[in-house]
């Protein structure tokens, strides 16, 4: 039996959670800026359909990523929880790995 550095589950959990398109570029929107309602999370992440923010924010909501908070009987805004929150330093790691390899990617 060997060991190794990183397992294969951490890694297939993580990549269930981040490894679609939108999902980084969503949570990195939260990050910057708080709590986000649904049309300003839209415009911010351009070029997004409507269903698959809508599809994305129920999946992070699901996992506890995202929490929805109702502001009125017809709007709500949606933030990170504490568990999105411990996402940052993936994020940063992320964008620490492109800064440095970016240009080289086709």
């Amino acid at each position: 039996m060997t060991d190794t550095l990183v397992g294969i589950g951490a890694v297939k959990a993580a990549s269930e959670i981040l490894g679609d398109k939108w999902t980084p570029q969503l949570l990195r929107h939260f990050i910057n800026e708080g709590t986000l309602r649904f049309c300003h999370l839209q415009d911010l992440a351009e070029g997004i359909n409507p269903r698959t923010l809508s599809a994305r924010l129920d999946s992070l909501e699901a996992e506890g990523i995202v929490e929805k908070v109702q502001t009125s009987t017809s709007r709500c805004e949606y933030r990170l929880s504490q568990k999105g929150y411990d996402l940052v330093p993936v994020l940063q790691q992320m964008q620490t790995w492109s800064e440095k390899y970016g240009s080289t990617i086709c």
